[in-house]
């Protein structure tokens, strides 16, 4: 442990891929990396989230919910200790929407190699509007935006504020909103 770890972040079946690269320390907390996902993906952070990380499942456990469906409190969990030695994981984000990111381990670093962590190093393309209904609703808004003839076209440029770029992702913004985060 005390070590910084490089994880590639990538939702899960688009294409193009909508990633990021980040460098964290290895003893955050699950909390803090779920605010470091949010933050270098462009989410709001207004929806459930779920880490799923050696088979073991880490969030809010939710005691109405059924004993089968046991989630373990990431409230004092920390990366190194839930990885274990796993070299990737999954967070879900947005049950009803079903944001799968997969998360790699890239390496390991010295605590010293990247003095301003929590930090993006790169990434690619906007993340996807919250609520536009995971992965096939998103490929369904972005049919519509880029269209001036579809049907839909001027409903779903108002809903998401009157533009979209797909391909837009801001290294410093990401890193501006990373840097509020206190490893």
């Amino acid at each position: 442990m005390n070590s910084l770890l490089q994880l590639r972040i990538e939702l899960a079946g688009l294409n193009p891929a909508i990633w990021r690269r980040v460098v964290v320390p290895d003893a955050m907390t699950l909390p803090k990396l779920h605010r470091v996902i949010q933050a270098a993906m462009g989410w709001s952070d207004s929806h459930l989230h779920e880490f799923e990380i050696g088979g073991k499942r880490y969030g809010t456990p939710d005691p109405d919910w059924g004993a089968g469906d046991a989630v373990t409190s990431e409230k004092r969990a920390t990366l190194a200790g839930c990885l274990a030695g796993a070299k990737s994981f999954r967070y879900i984000y947005d049950f009803g929407d079903n944001w799968e990111h997969l998360i790699k381990v890239e390496k390991s670093l010295p605590l010293d190699a990247h003095p301003l962590c929590p930090l993006c190093l790169a990434g690619a393309n906007a993340c996807p509007p919250e609520d536009v209904g995971g992965p096939p609703g998103y490929i369904d808004f972005l049919d519509a935006v880029a269209d001036t003839l579809h049907p839909e076209h001027e409903n779903m440029l108002d809903w998401c504020g009157g533009e979209f770029d797909p391909e837009a992702f801001d290294l410093d913004r990401t890193n501006k909103q990373l840097r509020r985060i206190k490893p």
